[in-house]
C-alpha cells in the first residue's frame, strides 16, 4: 500500500485527539500510545489499509471506541485489536480485555478461562467452589476438545464458573457473521485460526451477566454485538437445555440456599448471580426448584430464565 495511504490514516488517527480524551473512561489510557498501535497495527496489514482508506470514518470510531471503552491496543497487553471486517475497521475486544475489564472496573478479583480436553480430568465442585481442572500442559497429546470454561472470584469470595461444550460453542460459531462468510467464500476468520480463543470468549460473553454489574464490561459487551458484528442471541443458546448436567444433592442444595438467604440479608448483590447458577447448572428437584421460586416472590428478585 502506498505511503500516501498510510499517511492519510495516520492523519484521520491523530485528528481523533479531542473525540479520544472528550470520551476517555480509563484516566490510564494515552492517546498517543494508542493512536500509535492503531498506525502499526493498520500498517502491517495491506488488506485493513485498504478497508481504511475505503472507509476512513470506521477507523475513527474504532479508536474512539478505545476510549469510550478503556481498553488497550498495546500488542503486549493482548487485550484488543482492530479488524477488518464487513468492510469496516472495527475494534475487537478478546476474552483476556473482557476479563480485564472485569477485574478493572472491580466487579470481580480475577478470572481464569481454559479449553478442555479429553485426556484432562475435569468436574465442577459445587456451585460456589472453584471447578478441578488436572492435566498435563506439557502434554503433546491431550486429546479432542471437549468444551470450555471460565470460573471468577466475585469480591464476596463467591466462585462462579460458566462451561459450555464444542457442540454449544459451535452452535454459537454457526450463527456468526464470520463464520458464514468462511463457508461462503472460504474467507478465513478467527473461528478457523484460533478456535479456543474465540471459545474463551463466548464462555465469558456468556458468563458476564452472573457476575456483579459493571457499566464498561456492559459497554464492552454491547460494542461487540453491535458495532463490531458479534451480536448473537445467547439467549436461544442459554434456553436449551444442555445435556448431560449434574443432579445437586440436597446436602449441596441447602449449603448453596443457606449462602442465598445470607447474601440476600446482608444486602450483597451475588443473590441474583447464585440462583440463576444453580438453575442452568445442576438438575433440581421439584422441592429445590419451589425453594428457588419462593425466594423470587418473597424477596422480588427478577430472575431471567429461573427454572419454572
Amino acid at each position: 500500500m502506498s505511503s500516501t495511504a498510510i499517511e492519510t490514516i495516520t492523519s484521520d488517527i491523530y485528528a481523533t485527539r479531542g473525540a479520544f480524551s472528550a470520551v476517555a473512561s480509563e484516566t490510564g489510557l494515552n492517546f498517543e500510545r494508542e493512536a500509535g498501535f492503531a498506525v502499526q497495527m493498520i500498517q502491517a496489514n495491506d488488506y485493513m489499509t485498504k478497508v481504511a482508506m475505503s472507509n476512513r470514518q470506521s477507523v475513527v470510531n474504532a479508536v474512539t471506541n478505545i476510549a469510550a471503552i478503556g481498553i488497550s491496543l498495546n500488542p503486549a497487553k493482548r487485550q484488543a485489536y482492530l479488524v477488518p471486517r464487513d468492510s469496516k475497521v472495527c475494534l475487537d475486544i478478546s476474552y483476556i480485555g473482557l476479563m480485564d475489564l472485569a477485574m478493572a472496573t472491580g466487579s470481580i478479583l480475577w478470572a481464569q478461562g481454559e479449553v478442555v480436553y479429553a485426556n484432562d480430568s475435569f468436574a465442577l465442585n459445587g456451585f460456589d467452589r472453584p471447578p478441578g481442572h488436572n492435566r498435563d500442559p506439557f502434554s503433546e497429546d491431550r486429546g479432542e476438545i471437549r468444551g470450555v470454561y471460565v470460573v471468577v472470584k466475585t469480591p464476596d469470595g463467591d466462585y462462579l464458573t460458566e462451561t459450555m461444550s464444542v457442540k454449544e460453542v459451535n452452535d454459537i460459531r454457526d450463527r456468526s457473521s464470520a463464520w458464514k462468510a468462511y463457508i461462503d467464500k472460504k474467507k478465513s476468520c478467527p473461528w478457523v485460526t484460533d478456535w479456543s480463543e474465540m471459545a474463551k470468549k463466548t464462555v465469558v460473553k456468556r458468563a458476564y451477566k452472573y457476575w456483579p454489574k459493571s457499566d464498561r464490561l456492559d459497554n464492552a459487551i454491547h460494542y461487540l454485538n453491535t458495532e463490531a458484528g458479534q451480536g448473537i442471541n445467547m439467549g436461544e443458546a442459554q434456553r436449551a437445555e444442555p445435556e448431560g448436567l449434574p443432579h445437586l444433592s440436597d446436602d449441596g442444595f441447602n449449603a448453596g440456599f443457606s449462602k442465598l438467604r445470607a447474601a440476600i440479608e446482608s444486602g450483597r448483590k451475588t443473590a441474583e448471580g447464585i440462583i440463576l447458577t444453580m438453575s442452568s447448572k445442576y438438575v433440581l428437584s421439584e422441592s429445590q426448584k419451589k425453594h428457588l421460586r419462593d425466594v423470587k416472590k418473597t424477596e422480588g428478585e427478577t430472575v431471567e430464565g429461573e427454572v419454572a
